[in-house]
Order: structure tokens, then C-alpha cells, then sequence
């Protein structure tokens, strides 16, 4: 399968907890840092979800919002990963900025080049990758 996510980060399943509806399933990349995605129960059956599984986290680039300061306690995305730029790719609107998260995973978000250039985002900067837990899509092999 091709998929055209840009982010595709590999993970241990350390939590599912069950809903009505809907699961809150956390997974944890080998840096330690953990994605917490909210995906339909039945979606959690069907992949054979359990703590212990492998799994990936699929985040669009476009899903991914950057920061250069933040306060996890006072935003309502459930995902905060701390990275450095490793590579800004620029455009004549968008910028692809390329972050390099502390397992060593690269997570890719596209922002306006008016919001790169605000944030001086440039290699060697230190950010934040920020997405809500809606938008993580879950998958396994």
C-alpha cells in the first residue's frame, strides 16, 4: 500500500482505553515520546489493537502545526513533540519544514511560508509539532 501521508511513525501500543464510541489509544515511539490518536472502536477491533502491538501513527504534513514556545497545559491538541529543524524546504505559499524528534524519527509539517518566516524556522531551531489526536490515523502491517 502507498499512502500519501507524509508521516508515518513507527510505535508500541502502552494504552487503550475504551469508549462508547470511540478509543483513546496511545503509541509510544522508541524515544519514548508518546501519540495519542482517538480512532472508532470498531477501527481498534479490527486492527487488533492491545497493549504490547506494533502500530503507526500516519499524520498528514498539512495536519501539523509548529511552534517555536509552548504550554501543553493549555492547549487542547493532545500531541506536543519537541524536535529540532533538520531541513526547511521553501516555496513560493508553503514551506515544508522537516523537524528531527528526540527517538530520531522526522516528522514533516507544511506551513505558510509568512508562518516559517515568523518563526524563524530555519536548521538547528528548536520546535514543536503540534496535532490533535483526531488526526492521527492508525495502521499495522
Amino acid at each position: 500500500m502507498k499512502i500519501s501521508a507524509r508521516n508515518i511513525l513507527s510505535g508500541t501500543v502502552t494504552r487503550v482505553i475504551k469508549g462508547a464510541v470511540n478509543s483513546e489509544v496511545d503509541l509510544t515511539l522508541k524515544g519514548s515520546e508518546k501519540i495519542v490518536a482517538i480512532i472508532t472502536n470498531t477501527s481498534v477491533e479490527h486492527l487488533g489493537l492491545k497493549e504490547g502491538s506494533s502500530a503507526y501513527a500516519l499524520i498528514k504534513a498539512s495536519w501539523v502545526i509548529l511552534s517555536t514556545e509552548v504550554d501543553a497545559a493549555k492547549i487542547s491538541a493532545r500531541n506536543v513533540l519537541r524536535g529540532t529543524v533538520t531541513k526547511v524546504h521553501e516555496g513560493a505559499v508553503n514551506n515544508e519544514i522537516v523537524l528531527r524528534l528526540t527517538s530520531g524519527a522526522e516528522l514533516t509539517a507544511t506551513i505558510t511560508k509568512g508562518s516559517s518566516e515568523s518563526l524563524g524556522l530555519k536548521e538547528g531551531v528548536a520546535a514543536y509539532a503540534i496535532f490533535k489526536a483526531s488526526s492521527v490515523i492508525v495502521a499495522v502491517d
